[in-house]
């Protein structure tokens, strides 16, 4: 342990790891209101942050590494009023402009105070980019942050982002990466009180974002005040007696406060999430567990300590544990025999934010993360492939028997970061930095899966497939950036221009495997020796430029390299010496995998429309090669092959996606905020998964060798997302979907284990029908005190309100839900909340 953490602060010392963005520049003027003469020497100061500056000689000011979020600023000047603006907003990566006009007295009098709108367009983005403040999470009908990925453009309610594979979007929080490095998607939950707000880039992030092919999803959280604030809210599905059939007896809560511990040197801010489900199908749980079978509980907490107006630490904790049980309709009368599941994730930060002067500043960083993962009770000796389920007479339903699969993995990464940004001149800013992680994984799995037709059916008295691993590696990986942004012409021509190095070295051994034909249709394979896996490199450069037509006419494009190294698992799946050469390992892993690469360019025209409108309209094309896949190294069909087949992880398939999205949205007004869109796009690809190789060779069914549309292959999908609030301080929040249906594969089949007559296999050849679903969240605000400081909030939350029966998956007969009439062949259906907030 200490030697990987002397290794990992060596590296942060060598080197300079971007900070992915969570601070931002504050920047404008100070005029006379009256004459509109540019006043020097005038003193703006950020309220609750001790940062400021004073105004030039042309009345210019400007505020650096200032940390996302929304503050009050103040302006004073001898022989006129101060003002006060308020609600102005930081982003991360971002300069904010604004204009302060102070009024001439000659007398003391009391200040002014403006509120300050968002600007309608942000002139200095160069891709598709979407700024969401952490207050505006509340109003919007979901329960943790990854769900408001869905009311964007171009991405699933799976989160597939612009045609990619779910795993292919990163999530950082304050900067630093809380991925699961073995199974992919984001490692943690967060509280929604502990966010400040969130950037989400769908298109041409910057070079200091790294090792992800379809987006970045950056969350700053929230950090105290000179104030002293307390959350307190809970809400209840089933409050309503809208009936049993429409609730999942859940019951969540979170509590969070901020502030100071003492002026001006430290503050602090804390968060706390519960909740508790019976989940949708608790009506059948009942029969086998006490309630509840979901249970998941998180928080988070830090302490910023200010040495000084220009330098502050940031220490910060995270951690959130999940336990929960799945559900398979075919297991309904034998739920008991599905293993239960756990996983606990924590996290540890210190942050270091250092102003050195107006033109240079760094944030560095160090942290450890951990996720653990556990799948069934006992131990792995417990568990055996001998003993096969016990089905119906007709082979439809699990009566008796437990699921043979056991797994503990544990994932440590240490990093080191360092991120600077220099203002090289008026008109360049420019940004640097390098990344150093260290990681111990370790997994340990014992997993035996009865042998099936593609149909679903159990081929009864078929050896059951083996997919046990044990393995221990200590991989790391690093990268250098440099990013610069070039405005030539004040207000007009913008380049971004960017590099990015990324190493990883996998440290581990690749086997030489030999195979020796047993009869026509089986091999055993032989362990001839091991060669270990080559470092892996990539160069990754990024351009963007944007370049207003008119004060109402915007136009930006962008081209870049992207990557991702593969999910660690499917690198060192199966490799320990014991697995290989008894050849138990259905999948093995392949350290020599290549990262995957796709290069990405859009471009964009943004349009302003009266009332504070903005319309855009974005192209974006996409190839991405290098996707991982499965290659069996058997003959024919693998029932026959007994025990001596295995596939192993390659690099193979390509997959082109390519759309326009059309935005109309309104960030500010009095009454009505929101955005509608439509997106047209094309997801096709030689493999839909990780593992379409295995399953296709295992039914005996030959890899595709064309594209096909993916099974996420939304063409066309129009979406709505609207708040209109009204003046007795209710609000309404709407959120509308709809889309054409998703690719199926119709092979149909009579028996269950031979395809009818005549029909072909065609992956993905037929599609589901439209899903249309309606979300929205009714609060009533009610305010107490002379200041109106307490609000009390009163909420409904409604997901799937019309009570639609969108379809979710069918099989190859196109039946919903399959022969046994699954009700998981249909989304959720209409579920309500009724929520209390208290806020003082």
């Amino acid at each position: 342990m200490r030697r990987t953490l002397s290794l990992v602060l060596c590296l942060g010392l060598f080197s300079s790891l971007a900070t992915a963005g969570t601070h931002g520049i504050l920047e404008g003027t100070v005029k006379d209101r009256r004459t509109g003469e540019r006043l020097p020497g005038a003193t703006v100061v950020i309220v609750g942050l001790q940062m400021g500056a004073s105004t030039d000689s042309a009345g210019h000011f400007k505020i650096s590494n200032v940390r996302a979020g929304r503050y009050e600023v103040r302006c004073t000047l001898v022989g006129y009023r101060s003002t006060v603006i308020r609600n102005v907003a930081v982003n991360p990566d971002l300069r904010t402009s604004i204009l302060v006009e102070l009024e001439s007295s000659d007398v003391q009098l009391s200040e002014i105070t403006v509120f300050q709108e968002k600007p309608v367009l942000q002139k200095d983005v160069t891709s598709t980019t979407y700024q969401v403040p952490g207050e505006e999470l509340l109003a919007l009908p979901i329960d943790r942050v990854p769900e408001l990925l869905r009311f964007k453009p171009g991405i699933t309610a799976e989160g597939n982002v612009r045609g990619g594979r779910s795993t292919e979007l990163v999530y950082l929080v304050d900067g630093l990466p809380v991925q699961d490095a073995l199974g992919g998607g984001i490692g943690v939950t967060l509280p929604m009180t502990s966010v400040g707000g969130l950037t989400l880039t769908t298109g041409g992030f910057e070079a200091q974002y790294g090792n992800a092919l379809s987006g970045v999803v950056n969350i700053v959280t929230r950090t105290g005040t000179d104030r002293h604030s307390f959350f307190a809210q809970v809400e209840n599905d089933n409050a309503c007696g809208l009936g049993i059939n429409q609730s999942n007896r859940t019951t969540q809560f979170e509590l969070s406060a901020a502030g100071p511990i003492a002026l001006e040197k430290a503050y602090y801010a804390a968060s706390l999430h519960g909740y508790v489900s019976g989940t949708r199908w608790w009506q059948d749980f009942r029969y086998f567990f006490e309630a509840p079978n979901d249970r998941l509980y998180s928080g988070f907490a830090k302490v910023n300590i200010r040495f000084t107006p220009l330098m502050q630490l940031e220490l910060q904790g995270l951690y959130s544990g999940h336990n929960w049980r799945d559900y398979e309709f075919n297991w309904r009368y034998d739920l008991s025999g599905l293993p239960p599941e756990r996983q606990t994730s924590n996290r540890l930060a210190a942050i270091l934010s250092h102003t050195l002067s107006q033109s240079f500043f760094y944030t560095a960083s160090i942290s450890r993360y951990e996720l653990r993962s556990e799948i069934g009770d006992g131990s792995k000796s417990d568990v055996s492939g001998a003993e096969p389920y016990q089905y119906d007479f007709e082979l439809r339903y699990i009566v008796d028997g437990k699921r043979a699969w056991w797994s503990r993995s544990r994932q440590q990464s240490y990093t080191a970061k360092f991120d600077g940004t220099v203002q090289a001149a008026a008109n360049h800013l420019f940004r640097f930095g390098a990344e150093a992680t260290v990681y111990e994984l370790t997994a340990d799995m014992v997993k035996y899966e009865p042998r099936k037709t593609f149909f679903g059916k159990p081929l009864v008295g078929e050896p059951p497939l083996d997919f046990s691993s044990n393995y221990t590696y200590r991989p790391w990986s690093g990268s250098l950036y440099a990013q610069s942004k070039i405005d030539l012409l004040k207000e007009g021509l913008l380049f971004n221009l960017g590099l990015r190095y990324d190493i990883m070295n996998p440290t581990a051994r690749r086997p030489q495997i030999e195979s020796v034909p047993v009869n026509d249709s089986s091999y055993v394979f032989n362990v001839m020796g091991f060669v270990p896996a080559s470092v892996k490199q990539q160069v990754s450069p990024r351009i963007g430029v944007s370049m207003p037509f008119s004060e109402k006419i915007f136009f930006y494009i962008n081209l870049g390299w992207y990557f991702q190294f593969p999910l660690f698992d499917y690198l060192y799946r199966g490799l320990d010496r014991v697995s290989l050469a008894r050849g138990i390992s259905a999948i093995t892993g392949n350290p020599d995998l290549n990262p995957e690469r796709s290069q990405m360019w859009e471009f964009g025209l943004k349009y302003t429309f009266p009332l504070d409108v903005l319309g855009s309209i974005t192209y974006f094309r996409k190839e991405t090669r290098n996707l991982v896949d499965t290659k069996t190294f058997i003959a024919g069909d693998s029932k026959a092959a007994g025990n001596y087949g295995f596939a192993e992880f390659v690099n193979t398939p390509y997959a082109l996606a390519s759309g326009v999205e059309i935005v109309l949205s309104r960030d500010r007004g009095t009454w009505l905020t929101g955005e509608i869109s439509y997106t047209f796009m094309k997801a096709e690809a030689s493999s839909g998964s990780s593992y379409d190789g295995y399953y296709t060779a295992q039914f005996g069914i030959p890899p595709s060798t064309r594209e096909y549309p993916l099974s996420w292959d939304q063409r066309h999908t129009v979406k709505a997302l609207l708040t209109v609030t009204a003046p007795t301080r209710t609000t309404l929040t709407t959120a509308f979907e709809y889309h054409t249906g998703r690719p199926y594969t119709y092979y149909p089949t009579s028996t269950g284990y031979d395809k009818i007559v005549g029909g072909a296999f065609s992956q993905n050849n037929a599609r589901m029908p439209a899903y249309t679903n309606i979300d929205i969240k009714l609060a009533q605000v009610f305010t107490f005190g002379a200041s109106a400081d307490t609000r009390l909030t009163l909420y409904l939350d409604s997901r799937n309100l019309l009570n639609a029966k969108s379809v979710r998956w069918v099989d190859s007969n196109g039946v919903i839900g399959g022969e046994l009439g699954d009700p998981s062949g249909y989304f959720t259906g209409r579920r309500t909340n009724l929520g209390l907030r208290c806020e003082f």
